[in-house]
């Protein structure tokens, strides 16, 4: 398909299903996307956000819960933390890191980045890039911009300038991607064919959107419509044998029957035979070895024109 100035975020050319491989005949992938980012609002982290009972609910029992089930059944977990929780949670991250799971940044302070001034995201990033070196011993592979419960839209926050300054650091994908459901290329610079590695996100698969939202207290809890659109999405996703991710958080999905309807879908999912359960960067390597950007993007010359009276 032809590129689309100012509109499209990739060539817009799904993978077919049989084009579609995983590492030693695993016939899917399937992605857990643990959010650790308290904030309510764009501006990102507050102490009213670090208040609510709910928050250290979190990051006691139900991290204790969660951790508990993926090591059950196996599973490795990308965390996507602000650099500001890494920091300041340092006993809790080595717990994550110890049991294998991958940690992935999520802003400085789970701050959406439209809302800085210039310059800013990108010293933002590094800032951000520098802590989770710090807490890894080894830089970040992945990068969030996941939605909080008051944005305006629910698909997450990037700018014009995100994924070329990711890409300039050195990531080696981005977590939240919109265009496909399985992992695609989004281009930075079309003129040079510059792309980043981008993953599946949907926000129906977000519990986010579902669990008290948009604020514990409202007493808006849909938990089986939830647990519904997980198990159909991963029945689809088995069957054509692509890409399925879930995005948790241990404040919303480790309580009670919520935490039952997390472990009933994961212990399903795992039941099933070639479900390669991976972390963001174990799936962007395989991605990058098997399907490579100069293999499967196929960008295309804009056909459109600007005239005098168009409202472009």
């Amino acid at each position: 398909m032809p590129w689309k100035d100012f509109y499209t975020t990739s060539d817009e050319i799904g993978m077919r299903d049989d084009a579609v491989s995983w590492p030693s005949g695993q016939h899917m992938a399937l992605g857990l996307t643990v959010n650790l980012n308290p904030a309510g609002a764009g501006k990102g982290i507050t102490a009213k956000d670090l208040a609510y009972p709910t928050w250290h609910y979190g990051l006691n029992e139900g991290l204790d819960r969660f951790l508990d089930l993926f090591k059950e059944l196996n599973i490795k977990a990308t965390f996507a933390a602000p650099a500001v929780i890494v920091e300041s949670y340092r006993d809790i991250i080595d717990r994550i890191l110890d049991d294998g799971h991958e940690l992935a940044a999520q802003g400085l302070y789970g701050e959406d980045p439209s809302l800085l001034a210039a310059g800013q995201e990108a010293e933002h990033m590094d800032r951000a890039t520098a802590i989770l070196t710090n807490a890894i011993g080894a830089a970040p592979k992945g990068w969030f911009a996941l939605s909080r419960p008051d944005d305006r839209a629910a698909t997450g926050c990037a700018t014009d300038d995100t994924i070329a300054l990711l890409r300039a650091r050195g990531y080696s994908y981005f977590g939240n991607g919109l265009a496909d459901d399985a992992p695609y290329y989004w281009v930075s610079d079309v003129a040079k064919a510059e792309t980043l590695l981008a993953l599946p996100y949907y926000y129906h698969f977000d519990d986010i959107f579902f669990l008290m939202f948009p604020r514990e207290g409202t007493g808006l809890e849909r938990p089986q419509a939830l647990l519904n659109n997980w198990r159909a999405e991963f029945r689809a996703q088995y069957r054509r044998g692509r890409y399925f991710n879930m995005c948790v958080s241990p404040a919303r999905s480790g309580w009670g029957h919520r935490f039952e309807n997390l472990a009933a879908i994961l212990r399903d999912a795992m039941a099933h035979p070639g479900v390669w359960a991976a972390t963001g960067s174990e799936i962007a390597d395989h991605w990058h070895k098997a399907h490579p950007a100069e293999q499967t993007l196929k960008l295309a010359p804009s056909i459109w024109q600007d005239y005098e009276d168009s409202l472009s």
